[in-house]
């Protein structure tokens, strides 16, 4: 078996492997958020809005570890499903919702914090989306995003890396460093940036979770190969937090 326990996660270690597997849809999600909490002042009570929250692992682990209420919002997992899931792990205080991330049904000034765990990509390097997304945050309130990076911009290398290209395409374009969504957040000045960081260990973290899932399926995951040929060269996380002013 790939060993899931990691002391640099030690929160992540109390959720069982199998309930995480069940649940995969992308890189080991607890050890991203868990990451990236560092870098938030998640307090008991607040209201989180876990944006493109899969099957609910995420939203678990907020209400768990954090005491926040959930609301957990995703387009391609049926709240019916997500419920099941989240369930299973006597969990309460959180909300399964089924939505778009351009359409959200929520009361402007809701939250107090937003996370965003491997989704942003696929909707948030859009110039307007900053400014539609913090409608939905109190003053004061807290932007977390954990996106796929890549540790030179596709432009700077003039090319998408070819193992990247083959599973991806086009769409690594996506996958911008740390600096440029620093950049992207702080012209704006709709946001203070307060951490902008790539994962040191995001690729291997990727690698384990991928292995540990082609495992579980008894099928070789397809991001496997881009993996082991990358190497940790280009492949990693982004990590970004950031507040919404209070005037």
């Amino acid at each position: 078996m790939v060993e899931l326990k990691r002391d640099e996660y030690p929160r992540s270690n109390g959720y069982d492997a199998e309930w995480l597997l069940n649940g995969d849809m992308g890189p080991h999600p607890l050890w991203l958020l868990e990451d990236l909490a560092k870098d938030l002042e998640l307090r008991p009570g607040m209201r989180v809005l876990d944006l493109g929250s899969g099957k609910g692992a995420t939203s678990v682990f907020l209400a768990k570890e954090y005491g926040v209420q959930v609301w957990a919002a995703d387009l391609w997992i049926e709240p019916t499903e997500a419920a099941a899931h989240i369930a299973s792990q006597g969990v309460d205080g959180v909300v399964p919702v089924k939505a778009e991330a351009h359409t959200l049904p929520f009361a402007h000034g809701f939250f107090d914090a937003i996370v965003c765990i491997d989704a942003y990509e696929y909707f948030g390097t859009a110039d307007g989306y900053l400014a539609y997304l913090t409608q939905f945050l109190k003053p004061g309130g807290q932007l977390g995003v954990a996106t796929p990076a890549l540790r030179t911009e596709v432009r700077d290398l003039g090319y998408i890396p070819d193992h990247i290209k083959k599973l991806v395409g086009w769409e690594a374009i996506a996958w911008h460093t740390a600096d440029w969504w620093r950049s992207h957040w702080e012209i704006t000045e709709l946001v203070e940036v307060t951490a902008a960081r790539l994962q040191e260990s995001g690729w291997q973290d990727w690698l384990i979770w991928a292995q540990a899932v082609s495992e579980h399926s008894g099928s070789r995951d397809g991001s496997l190969d881009m993996l082991e040929a990358d190497q940790g060269e280009y492949l990693t996380f982004a990590l970004l937090a950031a507040r919404k002013p209070t005037a």
